[in-house]
């Protein structure tokens, strides 16, 4: 890709906690932190516990509501701020242009990891066998036993649900895609799977914030990093 695309800007962003059943102690998570994330990039957000990558990353996806500055995500041939943004413009931005894959799946009760995986891709219009033969893919290359693929993952063990949680960020092609701590739960086979996920979403395009608790993979995965404890 000669000239790659801007796909994040994030500029003079400052988030701080507040406890109110605490005297309203202030517990300072962002202090005016910038940053731009361009296609077929990913930048590793690194620091120690408490330096406010969660927070970050969690105000990107607009989970987290900053107490000021500037988060644009290229959404189409648009931006879109996600600090002013409606609810709605948030909700059709995470559907069309922006993955999640969090620590943790949402367990949907009575729900099968099939079809819990083919979802994110339903909602797009996807018809539903194209979307589950994706979602067979995705599950049998993350070495889930196809025995389970008709269960409900909340009686899984963690490290599977991470792996149901992994195919199910990576089976739409988001043109963002955030990681937070995607191997976190896995053994060393499964980690190079996810390896090999993003660097093909890196070839395609995609701009990837990550967290990566593992130096290994971080090093493997981010073509480049940024230490906010520096920031």
């Amino acid at each position: 890709m000669n000239e790659r695309e801007m796909m994040i800007e994030v500029a003079d962003l400052r988030k701080t906690f507040r406890l109110h059943q605490q005297q309203g102690v202030a517990i300072p998570a962002l202090r005016g932190i910038g940053l731009t994330v361009a296609q077929g990039e990913c930048l590793a957000l690194r620091g120690p516990s408490g330096s406010g990558k969660s927070t970050l990353l969690r105000s990107i996806y607009a989970n987290y509501k900053p107490d000021s500055g500037r988060i644009a995500v290229r959404h189409g041939e648009r931006w879109v701020d996600m600090v002013s943004a409606s609810p709605q413009r948030v909700l059709e931005v995470r559907k069309r242009t922006l993955g999640y894959v969090s620590q943790f799946l949402r367990a949907i009760p009575r729900v099968s990891a099939l079809d819990v995986v083919a979802e994110p891709l339903r909602q797009l219009g996807s018809g539903p066998e194209a979307a589950r033969a994706r979602a067979r893919t995705l599950l049998a290359r993350l070495n889930i036993p196809e025995r389970l693929w008709q269960l409900a993952p909340a009686t899984f063990s963690g490290g599977e649900q991470q792996r149901v949680n992994i195919a199910r960020g990576f089976i739409v092609e988001h043109p963002i895609l955030l990681l937070d701590e995607p191997t976190a739960s896995l053994d060393e086979a499964n980690a190079q799977v996810v390896i090999g996920l993003i660097a093909e979403a890196l070839g395609r395009g995609t701009a990837i914030v990550g967290i990566f608790h593992d130096a290994e993979v971080r090093a493997a995965a981010a073509t480049r990093t940024l230490d906010l404890q520096a920031a």
